[in-house]
């Protein structure tokens, strides 16, 4: 496949088969991985056959840098396990007792946002919360110290293996993320129904609909005001559980991202 009429380049395409990029991550840093990685996507966006995007902001960010050819990237979600029969024992690990347990699921990085959780965190002290980390990363130090300086209700658990145990355990999810496409812990939150509370960010707007409640990114106090209100409105929990729930039954799965792919490769195949 050559050069699309009225736009001159060259395509990787032009001399060999065409040429699929999916892009899984925005640009969130600047410095000279910034320049590097700026630069990247302007060579794919000039040179691929077709670009795949995880959410609406990259899809339109290689449409503003000449790509012709931009379409949404389906990420399957995880196959649900169902609800696994472990929520007392896992809330009795956390000493949650009575608590709110609030989890988040994340690599320990600025990306996802956790400093702003350990703000949101900070301003409901007196709430009846816990607020449970799962993940490892180079933040950890940091956020041990913070937690450890401002006595706050959270725990880092580290690494897990037990993602569904500890949905089942938990009230409500946040997800505070600088940035995200389509995160497979929303996607494992939402087959769970649980309330989730997140950034309005990248493909999470899409991804949950009417089924969370979004708040913008950097803002510890939006986001405390939003898991606040799971203690002081009855029902919500409940309500945004069902929503999310139903929210989960959207969800592509692997049939549907096999299908794009191959009506995809379909299209843009030499000769047709």
């Amino acid at each position: 496949r050559g050069p699309p009429p009225g736009r001159g380049g060259l395509r990787f395409a032009a001399a060999g088969p065409p040429v699929v990029v999916t892009l899984h991550n925005a640009l969130i840093t600047g410095g000279a991985v910034g320049a590097v990685y700026g630069a990247l996507e302007r060579v794919v966006a000039r040179g691929a056959t077709a670009v795949l995007g995880v959410s609406p902001d990259l899809e339109e960010r290689m449409r503003e840098l000449g790509a012709d050819d931009v379409g949404r990237a389906l990420v399957p979600a995880p196959p649900h396990r169902g609800a696994p029969a472990a929520r007392d024992g896992v809330r009795e690990e956390l000493a949650a007792g009575d608590r709110m347990v609030v989890l988040t699921v994340a690599r320990l990085a600025e990306q996802k946002g956790l400093p702003d959780l350990l703000k949101a965190a900070a301003l409901l002290r007196e709430r009846p919360m816990l607020f449970v980390v799962a993940g490892d990363g180079p933040l950890d130090g940091l956020l041990r110290e913070t937690i450890s300086s401002d006595d706050l209700p959270v725990r880092l658990l580290g690494r897990r293996s037990d993602v569904p145990e500890l949905l089942a355990a938990a009230d409500i999810v946040a997800v505070p993320s600088v940035w995200e496409g389509q995160p497979l812990f929303v996607q494992e939150a939402l087959e769970a129904g649980r309330p989730i509370v997140a950034t309005a960010v990248g493909g999470i707007p899409e991804m949950v609909g009417d089924a969370a409640l979004l708040v913008p990114a950097g803002d510890g106090a939006a986001l405390a005001g939003a898991l606040g209100r799971f203690v002081d409105e009855p029902g919500l929990t409940v309500r945004m559980g069902a929503a999310a729930a139903q929210r989960a039954l959207s969800l592509p799965d692997e049939d549907a991202a096999t299908d794009q792919l191959s009506e995809l490769y379909a299209r843009i195949r030499p000769g047709k």
